[in-house]
């Protein structure tokens, strides 16, 4: 069920004419509520951390509040290293799990002392001739191929899913390390995108414990953590229930209790790299109806599009969209709500029954705090919107403007364009 919207109606209207849209609104508030929730789900271990997921939310602004409240950050690239030191989390704070990742990259990550996360056991080689030697800590990523179950539109099957090693790859690759000199070892998982069944987390809690000790066994190395991934799902529909993290974490805790605990292994620090159920449901994408059109449907057009939320036209994902001021009118017009893209794809609802919607209604799309202007792009020229945070004090910060024309164009190379031939 999608998050209340924090302003009223007449609040939302003289944001808007400060701030006009498309724009983002976070809500810093809640956010830290949830965060705690989280953290204090999972604090019945003696070793807990949430690494951020900073593709869900790449805003340094969302990364200190987070880092306030003793996040890390999971990090798939450079650009995100850098937002996350400049956000203040470093070291082994940060968690860089990337595939097909450049040499300068991996460089960049030893200098600070994150964690290295490697995809592959052929990274191994490629990892050593970066840096002339391997890192004191490393980190292999598992795929569990047909062993495990699930998967989606969004990250795929796990044996169809170009993410990971297999369990025969694990082995060798710890017992090489191991013979390398490499003192200090995690396993991560990661198999699920948007899923809200308690009991899958569990499943893989076990799977992955299951393999701790199998390379304690084989290897002869002692895992100190493991990071069991992210996939949290949020309930955007109304009739989708929230993921229950007490459950899980107790039920996650019993099997710790079961085979970490005998095994020699407690303290392990377990982990999540969790990013859409942190901030996801308390981020909105608020834009304007300004066109509609009467042909074998009814449209509303808006002043955003697919260019500034790309789930619902990627994935067919629904979003939940409120009428600003007609929260409580009836829902007796269909509408697909659209944006102007060239693309056909590109509709907020389909079939969507909503309020009479007239030109100049503020629409507010929920649960858009994840995935949402991080996946934005420039495609038909479109100008990605900017993002704000409503603060505790109902203070309203701009934490990135709107983009320009002279963004889109900084790149091109236009003092050659007139005389060229």
């Amino acid at each position: 069920m999608s998050s209340n919207f924090p302003l009223s109606h007449d609040e939302l209207v003289k944001l808007t004419e400060k701030y006009p849209t498309p724009v983002y609104l976070y809500d810093e508030q809640a956010i830290r509520e949830n965060i705690r929730y989280f953290k204090k789900a999972f604090s019945i271990f003696p070793k807990f951390r949430e690494f951020f997921a900073v593709k869900a939310c790449p805003n340094p602004y969302i990364l200190k509040v987070l880092a306030d409240e003793g996040c890390g950050a999971d990090c798939s690239s450079l650009p995100e290293l850098m937002l996350s030191k400049l956000a203040g989390i470093a070291g082994e704070m940060v968690m860089f799990t990337s595939n097909e990742t450049p040499a300068e990259e991996y460089q960049y990550a030893a200098r600070e002392g994150n964690i290295i996360n490697l995809d592959d056991v052929t990274h191994i080689d490629f990892l050593k001739k970066a840096l002339g030697k391997l890192p004191e800590t490393i980190c292999f990523r598992y795929n569990p191929g047909p062993l495990k179950k699930g998967g989606n539109a969004i990250i795929g099957k796990p044996e169809e899913a170009k993410y990971g090693c297999t369990h025969d790859q694990l082995i060798e690759a710890y017992a090489r390390c191991k013979a390398e000199g490499v003192k200090h070892f995690g396993l991560h998982t990661m198999v699920a995108s948007n899923e809200l069944n308690p009991d899958f987390f569990v499943d893989t809690a076990r799977l992955v414990f299951d393999l701790v000790l199998e390379v304690q066994e084989k290897c002869g190395v002692n895992i100190e953590f493991v990071d069991l991934g992210g996939g949290v799902g949020i309930p955007y529909r109304e009739d989708q229930k929230k993921v229950d993290l007490d459950y899980v974490a107790q039920k996650i805790r019993a099997l710790y209790d079961e085979k970490i605990v005998p095994a020699g292994l407690d303290p392990l620090l377990i982990s999540f790299e969790c990013g859409r159920p942190i901030t996801g449901p308390y981020g909105w994408l608020i834009t304007k109806a300004i066109h509609e059109k009467h042909i074998y449907r009814e449209y509303i057009g808006t002043d955003s599009c697919m260019a500034d939320l790309m789930r619902p036209g990627m994935y067919g994902a629904y979003h939940e969209l409120t009428v600003s001021g007609k929260e409580n009118a009836p829902r007796d017009h269909v509408y697909d709500v659209v944006g102007s893209l060239c693309e056909n794809c590109d509709k907020f609802a389909v079939q969507r029954p909503l309020p009479k919607i007239d030109i100049g209604d503020l629409l507010i799309i929920h649960d858009a705090g994840a995935h949402g202007r991080a996946m934005g792009f420039n495609y038909n020229g479109k100008l990605r919107a900017g993002e704000l945070l409503l603060r505790p004090d109902n203070s309203v910060v701009q934490i990135r403007r709107r983009e320009t024309i002279d963004d889109l164009f900084a790149t091109l190379d236009l003092n050659g364009v007139e005389s060229f031939k």
